[in-house]
């Protein structure tokens, strides 16, 4: 699959969190790859979700960023004017890509509890995924009465049984099948947030992304994602997912391992440069599963 020319790039923390030795592997491999095609990286604050979001996490993510050496050309801490790069300030952005789906049929009301989910939970799905859902809601048609997206959940309806392919440029040819693999997904919340699933696609589309960089976890997500490019008729970029870092224990970094985030190695007398070389030689052996 070839990179599209001029390339654009993007690194897309969010400030819910101390930035981790698995942000510091994807963001560098992002700032890596749009240096090698002359490109430009971007740098978007997803702090969409105000309840988890601090604005602490988000300054501390741009100084644990510069201290890795990792430069963007647009985005927070630019200087200068430029378009909003922080979710927060892109709703009306979102609101529009709501309004084709709900036009075009693509989405439709739920009003399903989680207690209801949970009890007709019964199709087997990844424990960091979402439960399949069952479909109880599936067949409302009242989408068109609803100007705006709040109280209920708004969820995407998935073509069951279509295979969504796409090739990874790190691990090949890739395939998940709709309604088996993952169902209708969730695109607005009913406490009036927009979904990770539908603020990403419409954020690459609208800064021009050619390349997304991220990690391995997120492979499922990108079928569902893809279902979104094409409801909304934009472009989709080029994919590259990471291998992910694991602990001792052989589970994925998260916020949670407060010692391996950037900022607490920092304290502990690591330089960025110690952190580049210890996470290149992790890697040096192509071991699928490299642990810290």
């Amino acid at each position: 699959m070839a990179v599209a020319s001029p390339y654009r790039g993007r690194i897309a923390p969010s400030p819910t969190g101390l930035l981790h030795l698995g942000h510091a592997r994807t963001f560098l491999i992002a700032a890596q790859r749009a240096a090698e095609h002359d490109g430009t990286l971007i740098l978007r604050n997803e702090d969409i979700d105000r309840q988890r979001c601090r604005a602490g996490f988000a300054e501390a993510m741009i100084e644990d960023l510069r201290w890795l050496g990792i430069r963007w050309s647009e985005g927070p801490d630019c200087g200068g004017p430029h378009a909003p790069y922080s979710q927060s300030q892109r709703r009306e952005h979102y609101l529009e890509a709501w309004r084709k789906l709900r036009d075009s049929g693509a989405i439709y009301p739920c009003t399903c509890s989680r207690k209801d989910l949970a009890l007709a939970a019964t199709a087997p799905n990844d424990a960091d995924d979402e439960p399949i859902y069952p479909g109880r809601c599936r067949g409302r048609t009242d989408a068109a009465r609803f100007a705006e997206p709040a109280g209920v959940n708004w969820r995407f309806r998935v073509p069951d049984g279509e295979a969504v392919g796409f090739i990874d440029l790190h691990f090949g040819p890739q395939k998940f099948v709709a309604g088996r693999d993952f169902g209708d997904f969730v695109v607005w919340r009913r406490d009036d947030v927009p979904a990770y699933q539908l603020t990403v696609v419409v954020d690459d589309a609208g800064m021009g992304i050619t390349e997304v960089v991220r990690g391995a976890d997120l492979l499922k997500s990108t079928a569902r994602q893809i279902l979104l490019y094409r409801a909304l008729n934009v472009a989709i970029p080029v994919l590259y997912h990471c291998d992910l870092v694991l602990d001792e224990a052989g589970q994925r970094l998260a916020k949670r391992h407060d010692a391996l985030s950037l900022r607490r190695l920092r304290e502990s007398g690591w330089t960025a440069e110690q952190v580049k070389e210890k996470i290149a030689c992790m890697y040096s052996a192509r071991d699928p599963s490299p642990r810290w």
